[in-house]
């Protein structure tokens, strides 16, 4: 959910040059396998970042919490062949080989996978609609905690760092906390320019990481046993609860798993399996195994077995690859917030929110300043409470396998639904999927105490802040369709005792396009004139993520002085809505935009403990739609074209 190829780079795999005859041309295979490779070295850089720097921490945070319970290869190869079993069910087995298949339009992700789950249901469900908006909180609770501990991690590396670390240990929380201010403040002005070393810097990184562990396998080939499941089977069954315990440890081996889903509509499916299964892959299961090594053969090592496998002689240059990996993985779970906030506030699950576009030429490049601000605060807030990357792995994960297990329900929806699969042949499939799922939610769950609750009651706190915006807004139509008329009605009204007509177009936004708006009542109530051209507009969002361009506008005439006019938008897409008017000269309806009048109507709320919803509810929901965006701001609308009407609502 990171940063994004270049636009031009996708159409080109999506939209491939023609011959006259209208066939592709002999040079589209060529020209296929370049961009496939783009897209595959883009996605390595964006999809990958966060599950990349595991190593840095998963298998020291394991074997930390190892008791020593008979020979001591016994914790190394049990803890190593966990990591990579459960590599392989969750990343491979679960994403790559299922879970993505499960694509909305193409798009992945906790909202697309709602929407999905929505359409195949054919009828609104408020359980799945809860689960969305539980996932899309969670999701949020990781994008906080992951920029925090990738970057730590990698930073605490100068704690060993030959012959100065001793110097430079005090330093390292500062370091940190720079490092990810820096980050922070420069997403005001977008990252595209670096975008394009996210690939070559990660792919150089993975590398690293299969060298070394390559480097370290000579310690002890007998490491090689871990790829038997039975030393994982085995570890637990001797540790008892204690081994239940250490999944969560092992769990951080595939957080970031979810990227893969997420990340769908920027690359495409075959681009991250591709990546997943001949680089990422490989290339981590040589690591975990270099560093299970590095441990049967110096066991003082399982301190810190990442930094301690690293050669004096290449110890700087990996650190600084260590700490650059981490910064790209923290920038796409930043770009991946600002792109769920979007998806967010286009399916109505929060209030419209200043979204900036920081490139002109590539869509996917937006910085939300709310969540931007959230999030710094929050990650500062993080290292100032834990002060160590060992301590801040008891608060990661909770969150993650949350998301993940909200995944494999909604899944249950569209493989039953959608794909029409039966009973048994569905349960065949994701009820093991659901039970490792519960697994490691409820191993993360024991940590609550040391640190999980934190991404868990941030979770809360916007679960309900979604869940009463919603709320909020259903009272509210509820009220405005009880008080309003038909606008049938007032066309014959207006038939029957004609008003002072004024020249200009009008156009009046409204949710119901079947009633009166009510910035229509009151331009004829107050000012009693109504313009020679009137339309009342809505704006939907559609359950896809893009809508194509032929279907985004439709013209429905009501009566000579009437029209009705839809704009779609995908969840996925930022509405302009004068950018988008002007495709209805082509369907017939000529108006110049900038001679057109667009009313809107403000409402005032006042709190009412009777209407439906508790009274600290009701002024939290007032709270959310006072700081919402501007309208004329989030529809792109130029402000000296706009006139609001108030009218005061109770809810």
């Amino acid at each position: 959910m990171g940063a994004h190829v270049p636009a031009e780079t996708i159409a080109k795999i999506k939209a491939p040059p023609l011959a006259r005859n209208g066939e592709p041309q002999a040079a589209e295979p060529a020209l296929r396998r370049r961009s496939f490779a783009a897209l595959t070295l883009g996605a390595v850089g964006v999809v990958f970042g966060d599950i990349a720097t595991s190593p840095l921490y998963a298998l020291r945070e394991a074997l930390a919490h190892a008791r020593p319970v008979g020979p001591p290869h016994i914790a190394v190869l049990g803890v190593v062949s966990l990591i990579l079993w459960t590599l392989t069910l969750i990343v491979t087995v679960k994403y790559v080989a299922f879970l993505m298949r499960a694509d909305n339009k193409g798009e992945g992700g906790p909202v697309a996978l709602m929407s999905l789950a929505q359409r195949a249901l054919g009828r609104p469900s408020t359980a799945l609609f809860v689960l969305g908006i539980v996932g899309v909180s969670l999701f949020y609770g990781d994008g906080v905690i992951t920029p925090a501990f990738s970057v730590l991690s990698a930073v605490e590396g100068l704690r060993v760092a030959p012959h100065i670390g001793h110097l430079l240990a005090p330093y390292v929380l500062a370091i940190a906390a720079g490092i990810l201010v820096t980050l922070f403040l420069v997403q005001a002005k977008g990252t595209q320019s670096v975008a394009a070393l996210f690939g070559p810097v990660m792919s150089l990184w993975l590398l690293s990481l299969a060298a070394l562990g390559l480097y370290h396998l000579v310690d002890d080939p007998s490491v090689l046993r871990a790829i038997n499941p039975y030393w994982a089977v085995r570890f637990l069954a001797e540790n008892g609860f204690v081994g239940f315990v250490i999944l969560g440890s092992v769990f951080l081996a595939v957080t970031g798993a979810e990227a893969l889903y997420a990340d769908m509509g920027h690359f495409g499916k075959a681009p991250i399996r591709t990546a997943w299964l001949f680089l990422v892959f490989p290339c981590l299961a040589l690591n975990y195994l270099g560093q299970g090594a590095l441990v049967l053969h110096h066991p003082h090592d399982r301190a810190n077995p990442f930094f301690h496998m690293v050669p004096h002689f290449a110890y700087w240059p990996v650190l600084f690859l260590a700490t650059a990996a981490a910064v790209i993985a923290s920038q796409a779970v930043i770009s991946g917030a600002f792109s769920m906030t979007r998806q967010a506030v286009q399916l109505g699950l929060v209030p419209r929110i200043d979204i900036k576009r920081t490139s002109e030429t590539q869509s996917g490049q937006i910085f939300v300043p709310a969540v931007n601000g959230m999030m710094i605060l929050g990650v500062l807030l993080l290292l100032g409470v834990f002060q160590s990357s060992h301590r801040l792995a008891s608060a990661y994960g909770a969150a993650v396998t949350g998301t993940m297990f909200i995944s494999t329900l909604l899944a249950w929806v569209v493989v039953r639904h959608l794909w029409r699969w039966g009973r048994l042949r569905a349960a065949a499939l994701l009820v093991p999927i659901a039970l490792v799922d519960a697994v490691f939610l409820s191993s993360n769950l024991l940590k609550l105490a040391e640190g999980a609750w934190l991404p868990l009651a941030f979770g809360v706190g916007l679960v309900i802040v979604m869940w009463t915006w919603s709320r909020g807004v259903r009272i509210l139509t509820e009220k405005t369709r009880a008080d309003s008329i038909s606008l049938k009605e007032l066309c014959e009204m207006l038939s029957r005792r004609p008003p002072f007509r004024t020249p200009g177009t009008a156009i009046f936004l409204t949710a119901n396009p079947d009633l009166a708006p009510v910035s229509l009542m009151h331009n004829l109530k107050h000012n009693k004139v109504l313009h020679e051209r009137n339309v009342i507009l809505t704006i939907e969002t559609a359950e896809t993520p893009r809508v194509k361009e032929q279907d985004r506008v439709r013209i429905e005439p009501i009566n000579a002085d009437f029209k009705r006019v839809t704009l779609t938008y995908g969840f996925m897409e930022s509405p302009n809505v004068p950018k988008t008017l002007t495709k209805c000269r082509a369907l017939g309806l000529k108006f110049d935009i900038m001679s057109t009048s667009f009313f809107m109507g403000r409402r005032s709320i006042v709190p009412d403990a009777r209407s439906g919803m508790p009274l600290w509810q009701d002024h939290l929901f007032i709270f959310l739609m006072k700081n919402a965006a501007n309208p004329t701001d989030f529809f792109k609308i130029p402000p000296g074209r706009a006139v609001e009407l108030g009218t005061q609502l109770t809810v």
